[in-house]
């Protein structure tokens, strides 16, 4: 089965989890309505949360506040190396993140998605193939979000958030456009750590928590992953307990970005 095909078939298996939302366009709520369940789908996504107005229309790289406040999120695109060493660092500081895995990722690791959700984190959307939604027509970028939140809603077993992250954070204003119209903010980031490049691409701990601090501001979105490439070494795992140090000591308070779902 080709990729455009699988994607599809997901689309039609998770059809009864998720709708397009208000903004749709009349092609993809059409292809909702005629899908078996769409009716069930729309009266669940009615009852789930919807972003505000206030992060529509654009990119989010940095959060509407004024206080030191924070939020750490984790992609999750390739393993599970780091899924562990982060939630019990989380949890051991009684923290919030955010996690934006793929949907092939919810696939091949449908136990470390569980562990996120039943740790109490939520679950944006990062696309299902991680392509670059530049070259994607409407109606592809449409298949990669709702395959992407079939397969974390199955995963997870809890409603993922409103909050989609763009691979490799290539955004144009139709990109956008297209997502928020599916029921979506495009919430990027203030930076990266880029620890997902590893010792092998000139990173270390220190580096990544480095360019973690230099971007602390109020409303700043930091961004990190869970893999490790397939090296076993996942920085953003080591450099967490840093970062958060350091977050701290300067007076921020580190939140979670569902409070701006209540907006």
């Amino acid at each position: 089965m080709g990729r455009r095909a699988a994607l599809a078939a997901l689309v039609c298996a998770g059809a009864a989890g998720f709708v397009p939302g208000a903004g749709a366009s009349a092609e993809a709520s059409a292809r909702a309505s005629a899908t078996p369940g769409a009716a069930a789908a729309r009266a669940a996504a009615t009852a789930g949360p919807h972003p505000p107005a206030s992060l529509l229309g654009d990119e989010i790289r940095r959060l509407p506040t004024s206080r030191k406040a924070l939020a750490l999120t984790f992609n999750a695109a390739w393993d599970d190396a780091g899924v562990d060493t982060v939630l019990a660092e989380l949890r051991r500081r009684k923290l919030p993140a955010t996690f934006f895995p793929t949907g092939e990722f919810a696939e091949a690791e449908p136990a470390a998605v569980r562990a996120v959700a039943d740790a109490g984190h939520g679950l944006g959307n990062h696309s299902y193939s991680h392509p670059y939604f530049d070259d994607l027509s409407t109606a592809e970028r449409a298949d990669e979000v709702r395959a992407a939140d079939a397969a974390v809603r199955k995963a997870s077993g809890t409603e993922p958030l409103p909050l989609f992250r763009f691979p490799y954070s290539s955004t144009t204003p139709e990109s956008i456009a297209d997502v928020n119209a599916l029921g979506y903010a495009a919430i990027e980031f203030s930076a990266d750590t880029n620890g997902y490049l590893g010792p092998e691409g000139g990173m270390s701990v220190d580096r990544a928590v480095r360019r973690a601090v230099e971007a602390f501001a109020p409303g700043a979105i930091i961004q990190m992953h869970v893999g490790s490439h397939g090296d076993g070494v996942v920085l953003d795992a080591e450099a967490l307990p840093l970062i958060i140090d350091a977050a701290l000591a300067d007076g921020y308070e580190v939140i979670d970005l569902r409070r701006f779902l209540e907006a």
